[in-house]
């Protein structure tokens, strides 16, 4: 398995897309090929433990870098510590519509799936290399600390975290900042997430400082988590069709673009599904770009769904990539005039090809509220903010007669306890782990919004430099 980068200037393995972050020329990697699945074997999916269902679907990305067992044990591994068994359960909350449970994991999020299976493939790698890395993390919120969980510890990597200071709740921020491993780093950047982001990818372009540091990334932008998200839109899919035998609509609450994207993914894999929705709180760049077909960024409004909290979408590059019938010469044009401009007018053909795919949606904090209180009311659930932006959002899409609806549940209510207690009146339950991370120490270092300041830190902090 080969993959090339949405620009056209690279080829890579899969060994070298793990630890490499975007590809040399700024762009993201793709497979060159999608492996394939037939309906026959993704109704089978339905009868088999999740994590066979994951290796059997994974397997076919992963090429020589590494051997069956290998990846197996990994597999394996990654979902041990999950308290579900089934790792993404569905459950049904009315007729036809369902949450798929993304947060069994260790830090309670949907980021666990691919980066508890991520952190376990980076250690393999890097012994089998005799290599030292720096992981550099920019996170809305929970990427953080999924990374966190999966490489805390590790002799042979270094993880520097940033967040946007005051826009995370404290739930995600102290699941970042009371780990006191030696390799672990916090910022707290005077900034919003696009400004995080938009260091990270700064430093990556920096040629000289990525090879000093061996810079490399676990955000979605790393194709290894896209690979891990796409296997729950099979499981999801095919415990359904045994029920329904109707094609589902997945709800995504969607911030940088990967979880929806991964849906894409299983989707030229050859999982039928009814559509993806894009779901949005008011930061609804997505859904305008949809609707009118200019992609333009603004600046990030702070809402109730702050992991959300985000304008530049990096993996939608992806999508254009995929809907412009993966037209590199147009796309390296397209990304230097949004990086210019921040503005990028769709192509017709690029644009009807995304809306046969995805439809978009949005909601504001007023109906995020209103959603979280009407499934208590009305389901007996507590749910996330995040979660409750795609509920809203199904409540406005029109789907298809017994199609079913599917909204992913990307996090644990209790991580974010005010915006829950807005809307019901109380937190509901607090798992335990978080209850201890509340009395912990935090460590964590505050810098102004300047790509220098970062770098210095990176170089004073880290064991490469």
């Amino acid at each position: 398995m080969r993959y090339i980068s949405t620009r056209g200037g690279a080829s890579a393995d899969f060994g070298a897309v793990l630890l490499g972050g975007p590809a040399p020329d700024g762009g993201l990697y793709l497979p060159e090929r999608w492996p394939q699945f037939t309906d026959d074997e993704i109704r089978g999916f339905a009868a088999l433990p999740y994590t066979e269902a994951a290796y059997r679907i994974m397997r076919p990305f992963i090429g020589d870098s590494f051997t069956d067992a290998e990846f197996r044990a990994d597999v394996d591994g990654a979902y041990a510590a999950f308290s579900q068994e089934s790792v993404a359960p569905l459950r049904e909350i009315a007729a036809g519509r369902y949450l798929l449970e993304l947060f069994h994991g260790p830090t309670l999020a949907f980021k666990d799936v691919a980066m508890q299976l991520l952190g376990r493939l980076f250690a393999r790698a890097l012994k089998k290399q005799n290599r030292h890395v720096t992981v550099i993390v920019a996170t809305s919120g929970d990427t953080g600390s999924a990374a966190i969980a999966a490489l805390k510890g590790l002799p042979s990597v270094d993880v520097v975290v940033l967040h946007p200071l005051a826009r995370v709740s404290e739930v995600q921020r102290r699941q970042m900042t009371t780990v006191p491993d030696a390799n672990v780093h916090n910022i707290a950047l005077q900034g919003s997430f696009d400004d995080t982001q938009n260091i990270v990818k700064v430093l990556f372009a920096d040629a000289a400082f990525a090879a000093r540091t061996q810079l490399t990334a676990v955000n979605s932008i790393n194709f290894a988590r896209i690979m891990a998200q796409c296997v729950y839109y099979f499981t999801a899919a095919a415990a359904l069709g045994a029920d329904s035998g109707a094609r589902a609509a997945f709800v995504v609450p969607t911030g940088n673009f990967g979880d929806i994207f991964a849906g894409e993914a299983a989707a030229r894999m050859g999982l039928a599904l009814e559509r993806l929705v894009i779901a949005t709180n008011a930061n609804d760049i997505l859904a305008r770009a949809l609707a009118t077909g200019i992609y333009g960024a603004g600046a990030a409004q702070a809402t109730l769904s702050p992991s959300m909290d985000i304008q530049v979408a990096s993996n939608f590059e992806r999508a254009l990539f995929e809907a412009s019938g993966r037209d590199a010469a147009w796309m390296t044009n397209a990304m230097k005039k949004f990086s210019s401009s921040q503005r990028l007018d769709i192509p017709t053909n690029v644009l009807q090809s995304l809306r046969a795919r995805y439809q978009a949606g949005s909601a504001n904090d007023g109906e995020t509220i209103a959603a979280i209180a009407r499934a208590y009311r009305e389901c007996g659930i507590i749910v996330d903010p995040h979660t409750a932006v795609g509920l809203a959002v199904a409540e406005k899409i029109a789907a298809t007669p017994r199609a079913p609806v599917v909204i992913l549940a990307t996090a644990h209510p209790a991580k974010f306890a005010d915006a829950v207690a807005q809307a019901i009146g109380k937190t509901g339950e607090f798992p335990s782990q978080l209850a201890r991370i509340m009395t912990l120490e935090e460590r964590y270092t505050v810098l102004p919004n300047e790509v220098g300041a970062v770098r210095s830190f990176v170089l004073e902090r880290t064991r490469n430099s």
